[in-house]
């Protein structure tokens, strides 16, 4: 959709960054990608990391405030311009740089107006100084598309909607999980931190993460808490765990760290790849395999075998806001197959007296607690292992089947954490 920019337009400063921006955005909102995804292609013609940050976060605050962008484009314009419109898409870019990203008016319109032509470049300045004339403010609580709103408001009530809203406000804290559980005490008070469970560790705002105390050492690495229930939930004892679409190996660490003997498969080779540099910094071993869970074949069963499955991944919104505007009904339905199909394969690989656990992280029921509940109905050779508060950090309870369900406004008053959701069963000996 975006052309590339002549090499005289491309000499105006920070120009190429915002050419770049608009490349993400179109990446995501036209053709469903994610936004760390795209990130190399719609950056290419940037050499410094500086520039490539920026157009990463003029795109990411874009889609954190799109409704309310929309709305003031639209008020300033007789004629609504279609979603797809360049006009609308520079526009949206200048007005968030102006709005909530701090940039001065001049330079948030004059590097974006190089990006348009003709008819539309006139637009795009009139239409921002209508807006900027007006003294328009983005709302400190951003709104959340109204398809989206609505199906969460039918599933969970308003009051998540409302704390989704906030939620969604700015960028999420960092969690890092430690290979240790012992050393909890010793790095919180290392990293300036908050210990939100023994072995996890929230960090304060700060320098980037491998400039970190431990990082090099090997001796933690980046997992949100929701992202480490699964793991936590199998428990300390030793044996043979499988842990199918492993990556980005949070949970293989967590199980290697434990004593596990883990068998770790993913369908990508480069994210095997990063797998493979993350266990190795950490002094952990693993045996990665590229494989499909679907089609996996193991030489013996596993003591436990854990499915975190491919999913609408609505519940990390706060961290990939594309999220907000790819997750449609039709693509959660054919997800939710997927997810079914998957989980009865890995049950397949669970060794009588074993245990099965599934999680997504995901806020859409039909991912999660549907496909829990036609799971133990079709498979009467599995139960249900209800997980019990003492399992879990404090501020997260299960819910009264024994099922985790995270939802906006979990921890909150602590910063927050991703939606997931997490089902425990077993296998009778």
């Amino acid at each position: 959709m975006w052309a590339a920019m002549t090499d005289e337009t491309r000499q105006g400063p920070g120009i190429a960054t915002r050419e770049a921006a608009l490349k993400l955005l179109d990446a995501v909102l036209r053709r469903g990608m994610p936004l760390d995804g795209a990130l190399d292609r719609a950056a290419a013609r940037l050499e410094r990391s500086e520039d490539k940050a920026l157009a990463h976060a003029i795109a990411a605050e874009t889609l954190r405030r799109l409704t309310d962008l929309d709305a003031l484009i639209d008020a300033a314009t007789a004629k609504p311009l279609p979603p797809d419109a360049k006009a609308r898409a520079a526009l949206r870019i200048a007005l968030v740089q102006a709005l909530a990203l701090n940039t001065p008016q001049h330079a948030a319109i004059s590097t974006v107006l190089p990006l348009v032509d003709g008819g539309p470049r006139r637009l795009v300045h009139g239409v921002f100084g209508t807006v900027m004339r007006g003294n328009a403010r983005l709302p400190d609580v951003p709104s959340l598309p109204a398809e989206l709103a609505a199906r969460w408001a039918e599933a969970w009530g308003n009051g998540v909607v409302e704390a989704a809203s906030r939620a969604v406000a700015a960028p999420p804290p960092i969690d890092v999980t430690l290979k240790d559980p012992a050393t909890t005490a010793e790095w919180t008070a290392q990293l300036g931190g908050v210990s939100l469970a023994p072995g996890h560790v929230r960090l304060p705002p700060g320098p980037r993460v491998p400039a970190l105390p431990g990082f090099a050492e090997g001796a933690w690495w980046v997992q949100d808490i929701s992202a480490s229930l699964p793991a936590r939930l199998v428990g300390p004892a030793p044996g043979r765990v499988l842990d199918l679409c492993a990556a980005p190996g949070g949970k293989t660490m967590q199980l290697a760290a434990a004593g596990w003997q883990v068998t770790a498969l993913d369908l990508a080779d480069a994210r095997l790849a990063r797998m493979r540099s993350n266990l190795k910094r950490t002094g952990l071993a693993a045996a990665l395999v590229t494989g499909d869970a679907l089609t996996f074949r193991a030489d013996a069963p596993f003591d436990a075998v854990l499915l975190d499955a491919p999913c609408s991944a609505t519940g990390i919104f706060r961290r990939h806001p594309e999220v907000l505007h790819r997750a449609r009904p039709r693509a959660i339905a054919r997800l939710a197959e997927t997810q079914t199909a998957m989980l009865a394969r890995a049950a397949q690989h669970v060794a009588p007296g074993g245990q099965l656990i599934y999680s997504v992280c995901s806020l859409e029921p039909e991912e999660g607690e549907g496909v829990a509940t036609a799971f133990l109905a079709q498979h009467k050779g599995f139960a249900a292992a209800p997980i019990t508060p003492g399992e879990l950090p404090d501020g997260i309870a299960p819910d009264p089947s024994g099922q985790i369900r995270i939802l906006p406004g979990t921890l909150e008053a602590a910063g927050g954490c991703d939606g997931f959701f997490v089902a425990r069963f077993i296998r009778p000996a």
